[in-house]
């Protein structure tokens, strides 16, 4: 279907370029597997990655906005003119925790037969990989749509900061209990995610969290 670049988060087997069931189950693409990029967690795996899309096995009340796989297909091709995508699998027993999800920027779900929803991870993979084949050919003419306007997206680290920076200043509000967090940063998350941020709409977030989080510091100390 088109797709060369491999990154793998932790495998099982170490040496797994090298693992005899690995190479073949690869069918062929040994060049792929040998050229695979090992990282130790996720957000190594998205650093510089511009727009990011989970595939999961079932619906999610919360997290990034949910998308059927065409549609998701649709948007990956329109994200890749700002840079790098890339697409997020979970592994065959357990999938994605919430917290790899919730640093995505989008869901996938597979709208399979209710009575057996559950795809292997080759077959979801499969079905996931044709969709975006068929979006790209659609624009075999040579014609671009453009997603988000003429900005520069933000990267997924980037991004990952402005939360971080954001919820620190949050909590220095007292608007966020980090005791009883609830799902305020995820609902954030899913409002941050459909919007598609630009690196200068992080710095303004990020503007607004450092100029709260000074005020917080210097209110503590002329209480002191």
């Amino acid at each position: 279907m088109g797709f060369s670049r491999l990154v793998l988060v932790s495998p099982r087997v170490a040496d797994v370029k090298n693992d005899p069931e690995a190479i073949a189950m690869a069918s062929g693409a040994d060049d792929v597997l040998a050229s695979a990029h090992v990282v130790p967690t996720l957000a190594d795996a998205l650093s510089g990655a511009h727009w990011s899309l989970a595939l999961t096995a079932r619906a999610r009340e919360y997290g990034p906005p949910q998308l059927a796989p065409r549609g998701a297909a649709m948007q990956a091709r329109e994200h890749a003119v700002h840079g790098d995508i890339a697409l997020v699998f979970g592994n065959e027993r357990t999938g994605l925790s919430n917290e790899d999800v919730e640093r995505c920027s989008a869901l996938a779900h597979i709208p399979a037969n209710p009575a057996y929803s559950s795809l292997n991870l080759s077959q979801a993979i499969q079905v996931l990989s044709y969709e975006l084949r068929m979006a790209y050919l659609v624009d075999s003419d040579g014609s671009e749509s453009v997603a988000g306007g003429a900005g520069t997206l933000a990267p997924s680290d980037e991004i990952e900061r402005m939360y971080v920076h954001l919820e620190n200043a949050l909590i220095a509000l007292d608007f966020l209990d980090p005791g009883n967090p609830k799902k305020l940063m995820s609902r954030l998350r899913r409002l941050f995610a459909r919007s598609g941020l630009e690196r200068e709409e992080v710095n303004i977030v990020r503007g607004i969290a450092k100029h709260i989080l000074l005020n917080a510091k210097g209110r503590d100390g002329h209480e002191r």
